[in-house]
């Protein structure tokens, strides 16, 4: 039996504006280069299974990626198809098995991991699906310059290997391009080495989504988007509203205190009120005292201190509020919006962190 939805928080989910961000990706990747759309931490907290049934419904995106196996996994039981790429690095090795035989693709970044999936996958007596993970600066996982043709060199001799994928992650696109730079030179090197080889490689890619429409000179054959298809990225639509609605009314005369530790103390007469939405839910205690929300279209400051299932609000400006109107903590009410990019930066934090918060309580409702 599903439960009901009671308490009036939910995250609303536009999938038209997914696929017009999708379209637009595409269009910027230009004919022939498939499109990967990252499905990991829950789509960034949008709902991976739900956007990846619909985007392979509509046959919007041509790959997914995972953050590791056990996010592929819960793709592939829901019954999706389309390949999944894990991103991460997997360990420990054993966990190979599980994705060979059910089709993912896999990061190898190194060459211990490129001798253990060739032995598990010749055991099982299949192909392991293989993408090699090139560290050209991120400093996170992958191989460096001097070993990572090596990696390719030994997967690509290997009968139950299909050298599927060859590709790097760029840090710092919108923020040192000389750093770019030499970041792609380092790929373009490992690729000009692999042809002079006579190494075929299926899959080719560096740019995510800062990178699509900033450096189309590295599109190769697929793209990677997750900041642009849930409309994150400047220019694209955003697809997630953050919704509640009044539970509380009430007055407050001046000098009275709001939540704990008494950090707002009211300058004046009040009117304030009380939503259910906290840190319990993915909204930062960081925001206290900073954010808004807007209440029939007006912008109502957060008051207080951010508890962990509600919120006060200051309505005294905002007309006749009452029990049951609704509020958007994150999405447009009339002429007003209020963005995950503008949270971000009230919190100190970024927007990719702000919607994997999102916490399972908090329904996913999506619109078609």
């Amino acid at each position: 039996m599903q439960m009901p939805i009671l308490r009036p928080t939910v995250a609303e989910v536009d999938l038209k504006k997914l696929a017009r961000n999708m379209r637009k990706v595409r269009g910027q990747a230009g004919p022939g280069v498939k499109v990967l759309t990252v499905l990991k931490a829950n789509a960034y907290g949008h709902g991976a299974v739900r956007l990846g049934r619909f985007l392979e419904e509509n046959k919007l995106s041509d790959f997914f990626g995972a953050a590791s196996v056990e996010e592929g996994l819960e793709l592939r039981r829901s019954g999706i198809k389309t390949p999944v790429l894990v991103l991460g690095s997997v360990y420990p090795f054993e966990a190979f098995e599980y994705a060979i035989e059910n089709g993912l693709a896999i990061t190898i970044a190194s060459l211990d991991a490129a001798k253990a999936v060739s032995e598990i996958a010749g055991k099982l007596g299949k192909k392991a699906l293989c993408h090699v993970k090139q560290d050209t600066g991120m400093g996170r996982i992958g191989t460096r310059r001097g070993g990572v043709f090596n990696v390719i060199d030994f997967l690509a001799h290997q009968p139950s290997v299909i050298l599927d994928g060859l590709y790097t992650h760029l840090s710092s696109v919108e923020t040192d391009s000389a750093y770019t730079e030499e970041q792609i030179g380092y790929y373009r090197d490992t690729l000009t080495n692999v042809r002079l080889h006579g190494i075929h490689i299926n899959h080719c890619h560096v740019a995510a989504s800062a990178a699509i429409a900033a450096r189309p000179d590295v599109h190769y054959d697929m793209v990677r988007t997750g900041h642009s298809a849930f409309g994150l990225e400047k220019g694209f639509e955003p697809i997630l509203s953050l919704k509640t609605r009044v539970v509380y009314v009430k007055d407050v005369p001046a000098g009275s205190s709001v939540s704990y530790n008494r950090s707002f103390i009211a300058p004046r007469a009040m009117k304030v009120a009380t939503l259910p939405l906290g840190y319990g839910d993915g909204y930062l205690r960081a925001l206290s005292n900073k954010a808004d929300v807007l209440i029939r279209g007006r912008r109502c400051r957060v008051l207080g201190n951010v508890t962990m299932d509600m919120l006060m609000a200051d309505i005294t400006d905002a007309g006749p509020v009452a029990v049951g109107d609704e509020v958007i903590a994150v999405g447009r009410q009339g002429d007003e919006e209020i963005t995950l990019a503008e949270l971000a930066h009230r919190a100190g934090t970024i927007d990719y962190e702000l919607c994997t918060l999102l916490m399972p309580r908090v329904p996913r409702i999506y619109k078609e």
